[in-house]
């Protein structure tokens, strides 16, 4: 784990890199979700280091970088910031961008205002756009200042991770996801979690990959296929199951369709 200063916090981040030592990979950043840290791609980096230089942040304020106060004033801007830190202290000027759950919010954003940074984009499981909800923001964040995040994270468990999910599976998600720092989580609903992002998707220029399931809770198939035709160079993918967490759920799947999509942008010439 690498540690990086930026304002504010300590930023720390993780590089897999399994590629043939002869060879300058391509590389791509990873962006975790909500309550989340790097640990969230456990199953991703194996499918996809051996071809990539694999960077996975832990959003400030999780993980093991530094908890944001409670009255910490949340932007995307920052948030990209961040990303663009962490890939400049490696030298790394271009790069595939992975986004899941909220993280896909921040990629969406990234790749829109950053677009020199930006090589493909990839999303699975992620918001709506505009996403509704958020009248709900003081009632969840009323639930974790009474509650803690371990009892916000136990009544959110099942339709995150779907139906078929193993029990023991969502044990550890619990656990894992309640982890996270009350005073982050505070500040982070009342902003970044429920943003509007529809504006930025005409300017994302990248090829993009959208990846959802049959019956997620972020959105039916129509209504996340509504906002991904607004990025011009998008496709969609629809997994079977009822999960919106389809990184983890379907992690697998996920995985090889983002390496498959990530080469073949690097092998066209444009």
């Amino acid at each position: 784990m690498f540690a990086l200063e930026r304002p504010g916090c300590t930023l720390c981040y993780r590089v897999d890199d399994f590629t043939d030592p002869w060879r300058e990979p391509p590389s791509v950043l990873m962006l975790h979700g909500n309550a989340e840290s790097s640990q969230a791609w456990y199953a991703w980096v194996p499918v996809l280091a051996r071809h990539y230089r694999v960077v996975c942040p832990d959003m400030r304020g999780y993980g093991a970088s530094t908890p944001m106060p409670r009255e910490h004033p949340w932007t995307l801007d920052e948030l990209v910031d961040d990303g663009c830190a962490v890939m400049d202290a490696l030298g790394i000027d271009r790069f595939h961008l992975v986004g899941a759950k909220v993280g896909g919010t921040v990629a969406r954003v990234f790749a829109a205002r950053r677009p020199d940074r930006v090589r493909s984009l990839v999303v699975a499981g992620t918001p709506q756009a505009r996403r509704p909800g958020a009248e709900q923001i003081e009632r969840i964040v009323a639930e974790l200042e009474r509650h803690g995040t371990g009892h916000w994270a136990q009544r959110t468990m099942g339709g995150r991770l779907g139906a078929r999910f193993p029990a023991e599976g969502v044990h550890w998600w619990t656990q894992y996801m309640g982890r996270a720092p009350v005073s982050s989580m505070v500040g982070f609903n009342r902003t970044v979690n429920y943003a509007d992002v529809s504006g930025e998707l005409p300017g994302i220029a990248c090829p993009a990959l959208v990846i959802t399931t049959e019956g997620s809770a972020l959105g039916d198939v129509e209504q996340t296929r509504d906002w991904q035709r607004r990025i011009p160079r998008s496709r969609l993918l629809v997994l079977p199951g009822d999960s919106y967490h389809v990184a983890v759920s379907h992690a697998r799947e996920c995985a090889e369709a983002a390496l498959s999509f990530m080469q073949e942008v690097d092998a066209d010439p444009r």
